[in-house]
């Protein structure tokens, strides 16, 4: 049984502050330890489930927060920061299941500790066939294209409310509540690794009931971004239509292309914003 797993890192439990998931510092040293554990617990769950191989995604910033030698199950690890499908990279039909670690809340959701949707500084939302989604919606497009169902997600309750209007079938572990944009109430560590552990046991074991992503096609991603300069330059790009001064659309009945495309938009913004 093969598992695709990507992972953030502001869901991890604990993490309220940008300083705590962006190096260098001994707080960011401290918490990808935290994520790592996280990682870990999913990857022994899924072994317990009768998993066999495994390929991580490190898809937090920099995309190198892991230790590759520390990984349980003699995991693959893919990280670096340019990858044409970005937290999917790796993804193929070869897998069963694909594990969604320590995401987040939407840019769109005002109540998720550290919510932003791939670029805060450019994206103010995203909706997809309508309703807001976050990256775990959004990267369900290539699970979608593949047809490897996500089974599994973790991180705040909002971000696994979000993630289930896509994937409602999806083993949820909610490690901490939401206060406020950079505060929240965690579980212990230790109890975080013994829910995930379980959570991706439970979900290999029903594997058969879990469906694919409920994205019908074609699908529409529209993005709203913080200024209408933002929206004029993804005009450029093809498939993308200006819908208002700081709002585009994508529209495709391929999700891979739909994906591909909002990928490139979130590249030019970054290249723009940074």
């Amino acid at each position: 049984m093969k598992i695709f797993l990507s992972t953030d890192m502001e869901g991890t439990a604990g993490v309220v502050d940008w300083s705590q998931c962006r190096g260098p510092g001994p707080e960011y040293e401290y918490y990808r330890g935290q994520l790592q554990a996280e990682v870990n617990a999913a990857i022994d769950g899924a072994l317990a489930a009768g998993g066999t191989e495994f390929l991580v995604n490190d898809s937090h910033s920099t995309m190198q927060n892991l230790r590759p030698d520390e990984l349980h199950g003699r995991a693959s690890y893919l990280s670096g920061k340019h990858k044409p499908l970005y937290m999917m990279q790796g993804l193929d039909d070869s897998f069963d299941a694909a594990f969604f670690v320590s995401y987040h809340g939407s840019a769109g959701s005002t109540s998720s500790v550290l919510h932003h949707t791939y670029n805060p500084r450019a994206i103010a939302e995203v909706r997809l066939n309508g309703a807001i989604t976050g990256e775990a919606g959004i990267n369900a497009l290539v699970a979608l294209a593949y047809g490897v169902p996500v089974v599994l997600i973790s991180g705040d309750r909002v971000t696994i409310d979000e993630a289930q209007a896509f994937c409602p079938e999806i083993e949820s572990v909610v490690v901490k509540d939401s206060v406020s944009h950079n505060a929240a109430l965690s579980v212990h560590p230790e109890r975080a690794r013994e829910l995930i552990h379980d959570g991706a046991r439970r979900a290999l074991a029903r594997l058969s009931d879990i469906r694919l992503p409920s994205i019908p096609l074609p699908a529409e991603l529209t993005v709203r971004f913080h200024n209408g300069a933002f929206a004029e330059l993804a005009c450029e790009l093809r498939g993308v239509q200006r819908r208002e001064e700081k709002v585009v659309a994508l529209h495709n009945d391929d999700p891979l292309q739909l994906y591909r495309t909002f990928i490139a938009t979130v590249l030019l913004s970054r290249g723009v914003s940074e």
